[in-house]
């Protein structure tokens, strides 16, 4: 498998069985990605499950280790993408995952209305800064920051291409709780499982964990949180669970 520039093959999983192709400068996964994917609950034979702002595909890699459903990557930035694209053929995975080189408010004639299963997504988390404002790295600037898509759009895409009675699963921060809740219920899209992640038992929640049901009824259920580390800077048994055992 071809590198280019400074990209790296990083093991993916604790047993060495999947690799990924990261790079320091355009894209590497985060915590934010493991945790999502553990977290979506997603048909184990069959299905589609579409997987919006997929980055380097580090969701729908992780999620092909739990489900046998085909799933497709949707990514903005080419290179990106190129990176998701080649990453999926080093592992074999090239008949259940697919990828497309695409902006998610333009997939409808590709993808189709309301025809998957489950709808992942990790997002841009913070609103477009001005133009002075903005990181060297366009790519990181393009993956932090609503540059070609808003929390409204991404909810949209989600509602547009989940089925009825279908899930979407996000993951955010914090802070955009009562936005994503309010665009959510517009977009008929039921919240119906909310779990927020802390570093620590002592520090603010970081992470923001929410699915919503298509129109589905309300009954919303808070789960307990999640602790990463534990006081001595050790990762809890369950954050190890999920991070070494997904």
């Amino acid at each position: 498998m071809d590198l280019y520039g400074d990209e790296r093959l990083d093991y993916l999983l604790a047993d060495e069985s999947m690799q990924i192709i990261q790079s320091p400068t355009a894209f590497s996964f985060s915590l934010d990605a493991v945790l999502l994917a553990h977290f979506a609950r997603i048909p184990i034979k069959r299905g589609k499950i579409l997987d919006l702002c997929t980055g380097n595909a580090v969701i729908p890699l992780l999620l092909s280790k739990r489900t046998a459903a085909k799933i497709t990557g949707v990514e903005i930035q080419e290179r990106i993408y190129e990176m998701g694209k080649r990453s999926i053929e080093l592992n074999g995975l090239s008949e259940q995952i697919g990828m497309i080189h695409g902006d998610l408010k333009e997939m409808l004639p590709i993808l189709g209305h309301s025809t998957f299963d489950v709808v992942t997504c990790n997002p841009p988390y913070f609103p477009t800064p001005a133009s002075t404002e903005h990181n060297e790295n366009k790519y990181l600037t393009i993956a932090r920051h609503e540059v070609y898509c808003t929390l409204e759009d991404v909810v949209k895409a989600c509602k547009l291409h989940v089925r009825p009675g279908g899930k979407v699963a996000m993951v955010h921060r914090p802070g955009r709780l009562v936005d994503i809740i309010t665009l959510f219920r517009k977009y008929r899209l039921e919240p119906k499982r909310v779990r927020l992640v802390y570093p620590r038992k002592d520090r603010e929640a970081n992470i923001l964990l929410i699915e919503g049901v298509r129109d589905g009824k309300a009954d919303l259920k808070l789960l307990p949180p999640l602790y990463i580390y534990e006081a001595d800077g050790s990762y809890t048994e369950e954050a190890e669970d999920i991070i070494y055992g997904t």
